[in-house]
């Protein structure tokens, strides 16, 4: 699925960004990194997507953290809504 432009920008709203470091340890830049990994995994959040178009991406770090990423795209912008490392289930489609 090519839903995403090259080069990417990224909009973070400062609470998710603090929500998603206190609960994962898991920083913006680990999430931007996760985006031009080449090997991510990105599908539409059909569950999610009532309001807007959602998305999820399975990608890795530069160091290797695998990460479960929903994000949508507001004014040609990533958005990232939430992040956290992958479960067992998820580096199977992953891999």
């Amino acid at each position: 699925m090519k839903i995403l432009k090259e080069p990417l920008e990224f909009q973070w709203d400062s609470a998710n960004r603090e929500k998603i470091w206190k609960k994962h340890q898991i920083t913006s830049g680990e999430c931007e990194e996760s985006f031009f990994d080449y090997r991510k995994k990105i599908a539409k959040d059909t569950l999610h997507s009532d309001k807007e178009e959602r998305y999820i991406l399975l990608g890795a770090t530069k160091n290797n953290k695998i990460l479960f990423i929903v994000f949508t795209i507001r004014s040609n912008n990533v958005r990232v809504i939430s992040a956290r490392p992958i479960n067992k289930k998820e580096r199977k489609l992953y891999a």
